[in-house]
């Protein structure tokens, strides 16, 4: 999502009715499972392969398939956290691009004009559009000023530009995963273009429901969940799919780069984008409150064997 077309989405009309207004920050999963302990093991090595990237394209940006080949490399087992992030702003000082004045954009509203973020708002009678530009939205406010990360300290950070994540992943002594490392991992640890059913439960966190009136929260969250609260794949990895949108180094253009894995708003009407294929592009300037990041480690040796 590029700032033009969200300020151009401000104005336009929605197409479906709606049935509430709050931000998905404060809308409560009906019933909220209790998440395991993190895992132990803070990154795991994924093998190197051969592998056919864009296998199962479903939209025209995911395909032609083709043949990749990528060495075997460290990915963590989870998403970068508030408080991992908490722990590098007081370290450093850094303050986010949600947090500066945005650059100019002709024809943007005011409020686009002052420091702020994206923020998914369920449409109402009196405002039918799904993403609003939010003053005061960042990191530490995902979805405004009202909204607070106190005691989430395990969900992923978000709000956070792609520079955001290049400043963090330098600091740790880490990097920011190649699309082609990120597509590996997920499609050899198991991902599939169906999220599994167990025990009545999707195994990944996304929108069940028609999208954007109302998440039904059958998973057991709403918005964003505690990173590794659902079960590791095959590799020992969590999150891969859902959650949270995730950056990697695949560059679009000189504005904007991959993500994947879609996010708790992705649902089967819409998006339905939680597949190791699936690909969106994102603006590299722009925090939302449905995009974080992982980091992988480009220091660490290969396994003994």
């Amino acid at each position: 999502m590029k700032r033009a077309v969200l300020t151009a989405s401000l104005a336009l009309a929605g197409l479906l009715a709606a049935c509430g207004d709050k931000p998905a920050d404060e809308v409560a999963a009906t019933s909220t499972p209790t998440c395991p302990a993190m895992p132990k093991a803070d990154y795991v090595w994924i093998p190197g392969a051969t592998f056919a990237m864009g296998a199962d394209a479903h939209l025209p940006e995911e395909g032609p398939e083709k043949q990749v080949k990528v060495a075997g490399f460290w990915m963590a087992t989870h998403e970068v956290t508030n408080g991992e992030f908490a722990a590098f702003v007081k370290a450093t000082g850094y303050k986010t691009l949600a947090e500066r004045d945005p650059p100019p954009l002709p024809g943007a509203p005011p409020e686009m004009l002052v420091p702020g973020g994206a923020v998914f708002t369920a449409p109402t009678d009196g405002n039918p559009n799904w993403w609003r530009w939010v003053v005061g939205a960042e990191w530490r406010h995902p979805a405004g000023p009202d909204t607070a990360i106190d005691g989430r300290d395990r969900e992923p950070v978000v709000q956070i530009a792609y520079d955001d994540a290049l400043a963090y992943a330098r600091w740790a002594g880490k990097a920011l995963p190649s699309e082609e490392q990120w597509e590996l991992a997920a499609a050899t640890g198991g991902a599939d273009r169906n999220v599994p059913i167990v025990d009545g439960k999707p195994q990944a966190n996304y929108y069940q429901g028609v999208f954007p009136v109302r998440d039904m929260g059958t998973d057991g969250f709403t918005s964003r969940a505690p990173v590794a609260c659902f079960a590791a794949d095959k590799h020992g990895v969590h999150d891969l799919i859902g959650n949270v949108w995730e950056w990697t180094t695949g560059a679009i253009d000189d504005e904007s780069n991959v993500i994947k894995g879609g996010s708790f708003l992705c649902a089967a009407n819409y998006c339905a984008r939680y597949r190791p294929a699936a690909r969106q592009f994102q603006e590299r300037s722009l925090g939302t409150d449905h995009i974080g990041f992982r980091l992988i480690d480009t220091t660490r040796p290969a396994p003994a064997g």
